[in-house]
């Protein structure tokens, strides 16, 4: 598969015209009330208050301003998509360091947000590649924030501040040499235990069994089957060496019921990025996407993960799920959408835990690793120690006597207890002190109170626990 039609490009000139409509409906904005960013997609999970009123026009702001090949660099506006920066940057044999996994997903989400991928144990978070930003502060003021200098404050405090420290208008990043196609190794495991010790092998070499890993992520599908997904860039001449044509999983064939099936397979470059965008993962299953009859039918171009998210969204809305369950007499169900990070030397721990409490597989493992010295004080992890990312997205039914939110909690006191981290897309319920603990709450405090002294947008806390 070819890469879309490039559409994403956007010269100085419409870069500055874009960032003063942002600004001209900031300060149009009333003083008494909150700022927000109208966007038409979300990837957050969790429930949010609605904002009266419009929200700031980064309408223009949705592009790639500029390439440098000889730098490696890429200039790139804040609502760019990842699908629209690859489509720029890999016809110059370039990618992003880290590419998240969901074609919707922005670099200033990701930045502001976090973001993981299969190269993240090599290159560590997508955040660890920025040079610069460019940030429409809470106050009005644009600045430039750098690792050092002035606004190294807000540089450091950026990532996993949800928007509540400022948008991103321009990012500087480094970006990845890429070959034309990616190799894949599918190599099952007959427990979590041999799956740990695998990826502190190749975090500690770069390579299993000779070979030199690029990528890694994996799958559980059952405690005893469980399959690291290895993979590295190809040359042409290679990839045709090892199998006739590169897969295609945007038709008929579903790429995470290929790990089990193939042991080695080759994708090209631009659809190995999407390979789990196409049926958001295992989710498409929920509606039907995955037989074989619904997906002839279900047109190519709805595979893909913002569709589904539609889907969801209207569920929520119309509470869907909820009503039909009323009438057949059933338990509603507490949906648990997360992904964590806990330390490599606890995953086997978590996962016992977790197949015993979570009834739900698969699960999606993405070892990662900062690729940075110095910790980020808003998602503190420790440089140079290895965690596992676990993915796991669904719901479960509320017990009888129980309440909605319950599984989420105990997930977090498992998360916490193994020293670990939980993303802050979806739902929390952490009570105000352990989320400052968590989440680096004095120096976020210094940020905000430099950067939004009126408190024009919500704190971390009334973000991404309240809703607001």
């Amino acid at each position: 598969m070819s890469a879309p039609a490039n559409t994403a490009v956007r010269g100085e000139h419409q870069h500055a015209q874009a960032v003063a409509t942002l600004v001209r409906s900031a300060s149009a904005v009333d003083p008494g009330r909150p700022l927000r960013l109208a966007k038409r997609t979300t990837n957050l999970f969790r429930p949010r208050r609605p904002s009266p009123g419009p929200g700031l026009d980064a309408s223009g702001l949705t592009g790639v301003i500029s390439v440098d090949d000889a730098a490696g660099t890429a200039d790139v506006q804040g609502m760019c998509t990842y699908e629209d920066l690859v489509a720029v940057t890999l016809p110059h044999g370039l990618v992003p360091t880290v590419v998240p996994q969901l074609r919707t997903i922005t670099v200033g989400g990701a930045l502001a947000g976090l973001g993981i991928e299969s190269s993240s144990l090599r290159n560590g978070l997508p955040h660890e590649a920025v040079l610069e930003i460019d940030v429409l502060t809470p106050s009005g003021e644009l600045v430039t924030a750098r690792p050092t200098g002035e606004h190294a404050d807000l540089f450091h405090a950026f990532p996993n501040s949800y928007g509540t420290l400022g948008y991103a208008t321009r990012v500087r990043l480094r970006l990845d040499r890429a070959e034309p196609f990616v190799a894949v190794r599918n190599v099952r495991f007959g427990s979590v235990a041999e799956v740990a010790a695998a990826v502190g092998k190749i975090a500690a070499d770069g390579s299993w069994e000779g070979q030199r890993v690029d990528f890694c992520d994996g799958v559980l599908f059952e405690p005893g089957e469980v399959y690291l997904c290895l993979g590295r860039f190809s040359s042409r001449e290679e990839a045709r060496s090892l199998a006739p044509a590169p897969s295609d999983y945007t038709g008929q064939h579903i790429y995470y019921l290929s790990v089990r099936e193939r042991p080695l397979d080759v994708l090209s470059t631009h659809d190995y990025l999407w390979r789990w965008d196409t049926d958001w993962f295992w989710c498409s299953r929920a509606f039907g996407v995955q037989n074989p009859v619904v997906r002839r039918l279900w047109p190519r171009r709805w595979r893909r993960s913002d569709v589904y998210r539609r889907i969801v969204g209207l569920d929520e809305r119309l509470d869907l799920t909820g009503r039909l369950a009323d009438l057949r007499r059933r338990p509603r169900d507490e949906r648990v959408v997360q992904d964590v990070e806990v330390p490599l030397d606890q995953l086997e721990s978590f996962m016992a835990w977790f197949t015993g409490h979570v009834p739900m597989t698969p699960v999606w493992l993405c070892p990662l690793r900062l690729a940075s010295p110095e910790p980020w004080p808003l998602y503190p992890l420790e440089p140079h120690r290895v965690y596992v990312n676990v993915g796991f997205w669904g719901g479960v039914p509320i017990a009888e006597g129980g309440r909605d939110g319950d599984v989420n909690r105990l997930i977090e006191m498992a998360v916490a207890v193994r020293h670990g981290h939980k993303s802050l897309y979806s739902t929390s319920t952490y009570g105000r002190e352990t989320f400052d603990t968590l989440y680096g709450g004095v120096d976020y405090a210094a940020v905000k109170d430099r950067y939004d002294p009126a408190g024009r947008t919500p704190t971390l806390y009334e973000k991404a626990v309240l809703g607001a």
